[in-house]
């Protein structure tokens, strides 16, 4: 999904009531794969435009490169353990599909590996980052055809197979694997997937969450504006 699909326009006139949001289904899927989509097209200019002085933002790219690919991990674990299989079982006609993209993750697991082995040789060279940027946009391509698939192929047929209510794939259900599987932490997990996402749509996702979560919420996305900000070249919010 399209980072874009998740916005909505916030901009209306003083007389104009804004409709209610409805709830995307399996929003945490959805979000992973439009906040892996993001980064992976701006992590190649971010390598392009690294300097060699710059040992502060050669370590904040890596940082943000270790945290992605831990996201990822976790995505992936998500998915080959309690959604593949109950693929399996309910629709036993998406086997050989739910086979083939459990292999996959394993083959984009260890391209990620190698691309790790590059970021960290590019971070301490820049030099040699032109290069790496360029790996990251194959792997950008062929990450791409992988979340088409499921995108075009499972998340519709599990919209016929799952109620409305269902956790399943949703963000709720997410933030709590990944308290579960001791993956990244919940503030940035949170803030990156919802970078970018309209203000309206956000209050929506946020009511998948306990309570605790929604309030701390804008203290975490503030503090990760700022961290990102140089990173990206971008403004923090509110500033």
């Amino acid at each position: 999904m399209q980072p874009h699909l998740l916005v909505v326009p916030a901009q209306r006139g003083s007389h104009e009531v804004v409709p209610t949001v409805r709830p995307v289904r399996f929003a945490g899927l959805r979000l992973v794969h439009a906040a892996l989509r993001r980064d992976l097209a701006r992590l190649p200019t971010a390598l392009r435009l690294l300097q060699p002085d710059d040992e502060t933002g050669a370590a904040a790219l890596q940082r943000h490169w270790d945290f992605l690919t831990a996201m990822l991990t976790c995505h992936h674990e998500q998915q080959d353990v309690r959604l593949w299989p109950l693929l399996r079982r309910f629709a036993p006609e998406l086997r050989l599909l739910v086979n083939w993209l459990e292999d996959d993750h394993h083959n984009l697991d260890h391209s990620f590996t190698r691309t790790t082995t590059l970021m960290r040789v590019a971070t301490r060279d820049p030099a040699s980052a032109w290069p790496v940027a360029y790996a990251v946009e194959e792997l950008a391509a062929r990450l791409e055809t992988h979340l088409r698939i499921e995108e075009e192929q499972v998340l519709p047929l599990m919209a016929e197979l799952l109620p409305p209510q269902s956790r399943v794939g949703t963000l709720g259900e997410l933030l709590d694997l990944l308290r579960m599987a001791d993956g990244p932490g919940t503030p940035d997990a949170l803030a990156w997937l919802l970078e970018g996402v309209a203000a309206e749509q956000i209050e929506a996702l946020l009511a998948e969450c306990d309570d605790l979560t929604a309030r701390q919420w804008p203290h975490w996305q503030a503090v990760y504006a700022r961290c990102v900000a140089e990173l990206w070249g971008t403004t923090p919010v509110g500033e």
